[in-house]
């Protein structure tokens, strides 16, 4: 049995009745939330998907990490696909009467991750030169898009205890979220479950020397500091796509 399903209680629905596909590691995480107009980031996104709101306001997350021990069930894990790094743009939405994450953009440092979240997910994935280390009790993590259209450079680290995540904080509401949306023109709305343990999360403290990932969606973000976290990770499971709505 996969570590994640050791802890089902706190999901806001049941598992999918069919089988997961893949299995997979985020590791060493950074929350950078940062709010948004709601009028604005509404504008992109498909008929059909709800944008969610906080606070007040839209919210979107930057987030780097790292990507591990990623394999497709039930074949073995493999060297070659030990780690890499990624970095998502992403929002708060629902499709019907489950809320999820939609991304605006995901940079990852892996060609089949690219070409397969693209081609199968519908996920608007680009390929970086990227790295993502330790650096003296930091996380440094740097991208640059091969097509030179953004790039990102930071250090981020844990502050203090693990934090005590309640339902109805912001916390809760911008990390515990169990699927992901997707569209094309020819597909319509497709929605992907995830499932893994409560996140573990910290304060986080961040040192951005570079940020283009924002400007290069077209997402206008809003003056005042991020909401920072940080998180070692969780184990992962994920499903197939299903779809949820067709084309217009």
């Amino acid at each position: 049995m996969h570590p994640s399903l050791e802890s089902l209680q706190h999901r806001p629905w049941p598992l999918p009745s069919f089988n997961w596909k893949w299995r997979q590691s985020w590791l060493d995480l950074a929350f950078l939330h940062y709010r948004v107009d709601a009028t604005a980031l509404r504008k992109k996104l498909p008929r059909g998907v709800r944008l969610q709101e906080f606070d007040g306001s839209a919210w979107v997350g930057l987030v780097p990490f790292r990507m591990a021990r990623m394999m497709r069930r039930p074949f073995p894990d493999l060297p070659w696909l030990d780690a890499f790094p990624e970095l998502n743009l992403r929002t708060y939405v629902e499709v019907g009467d489950k809320p999820g994450v939609w991304f605006f953009s995901l940079d990852a440092d892996f060609w089949p991750i690219v070409w397969g979240g693209r081609l199968v997910y519908d996920l608007p994935y680009w390929k970086a030169v990227m790295t993502h280390a330790p650096e003296g009790g930091w996380h440094r993590c740097t991208s640059r898009r091969r097509d030179g259209s953004a790039q990102f450079a930071a250090r981020y680290r844990p502050v203090g205890d693990r934090l005590p995540v309640q339902a109805g904080s912001f916390e809760h509401w911008a990390t515990e979220r169990y699927c992901l949306y997707a569209h094309s023109n020819t597909r319509g709305i497709a929605r992907v479950e995830v499932h893994h343990a409560p996140w573990p999360l910290h304060r986080c403290e961040v040192e951005i020397e570079t940020c283009e990932i924002m400007k290069a969606a077209g997402v206008q973000v809003m003056p005042e500091a991020p909401r920072c976290h940080f998180s070692a990770g969780v184990e992962v499971i994920s499903y197939g796509r299903e779809s949820v709505a067709p084309s217009e």
